[in-house]
């Protein structure tokens, strides 16, 4: 595992007094299955003919998936992550393909663009910013209140990112970063050990690397910007792909874990 420089000693005695490292070697710590594709929640009149789905869980806890079907499998990743952690869900499918260009409306944020592009490229219209208020009450309703911590499953095809698994974030210290960095590395190890087939992607987490994918906008100016604490998660092609189960796994395994770290830290 690569540690860089880090505090890894301190950060790896903190993780194991915390008591949580007793569930990383545990793959019976969270239920297995396959997740099926949420049913529309019913918000109707939405330009582009897409969908939006709410799912409720643990109060304050939500996962988002934006760009369920235009970032191919991430409306079934989110839904499975939130089976596996308890935490509600917010998804939307179909606001693709508005064009011959490819151009989507963005959904947690008010403008619509082509994926991959900058965010300098994007437009803000009248169809965009209804989509993305639709969605800003689906992440609040499955919040059932104040938003503590947001998840959004993102996925891109970069060649520069195909090795690794990019995390922004919102509202995290360097410190906090390099717990989560330490405990997704930690987790993904232990999950490896038992299978040879998939690949060892990369963990990187912002403050403490430089990202390809910073979700500037979408901290600026949409549903990230909104959360107490936020994770911006992309993921490459292979995660969402013939490596989905495993890295679904990881990461759901990873959410009860550091949630339940930072539940702790806040009752202190």
């Amino acid at each position: 595992m690569p540690w860089r420089g880090a505090p890894s000693l301190a950060l790896g005695l903190a993780l194991l007094l915390s008591g949580c490292a007793g569930l990383i070697g545990g793959k019976a710590s969270v239920p297995t299955g396959d997740a099926s594709r949420p049913a529309p929640s019913g918000q109707g009149n939405l330009p582009g003919q897409g969908n939006l789905s709410v799912q409720k869980g643990r109060p304050g806890y939500v996962i988002g998936a934006p760009h369920g079907t235009t970032d191919t499998a991430t409306d079934v990743i989110g839904l499975e992550l939130a089976r596996r952690t308890g935490f509600g869900s917010a998804v939307a499918t179909g606001f693709g393909k508005l064009d011959a260009d490819g151009r989507r409306y963005n959904v947690n944020r008010p403008t619509e663009g082509v994926p991959g592009s900058p965010p300098r490229s994007e437009t803000e219209t009248e169809g965009a910013r209804r989509v993305f208020e639709a969605y800003g009450r689906s992440v609040a309703e499955a919040s059932q209140g104040p938003l503590r911590l947001y998840v959004e499953v993102h996925g891109n095809a970069h060649e520069d990112t195909a090795g690794r698994v990019e995390i922004a974030t919102v509202g995290l210290s360097k410190e906090d970063a390099w717990q989560v960095k330490t405990l997704l590395e930690l987790i993904r190890d232990s999950y490896l050990r038992g299978l040879a087939e998939t690949p060892r992607l990369e963990i990187l987490v912002e403050p403490v690397d430089t990202l390809r994918y910073s979700a500037s906008a979408s901290k600026s100016g949409g549903v990230l910007g909104r959360s107490e604490k936020g994770l911006h998660v992309e993921l490459p092609k292979v995660a969402r792909t013939t490596s989905r189960d495993a890295y679904s796994a990881m990461l759901g395994d990873f959410l009860i874990q550091w949630a339940d770290l930072m539940a702790r830290a806040r009752g202190r």
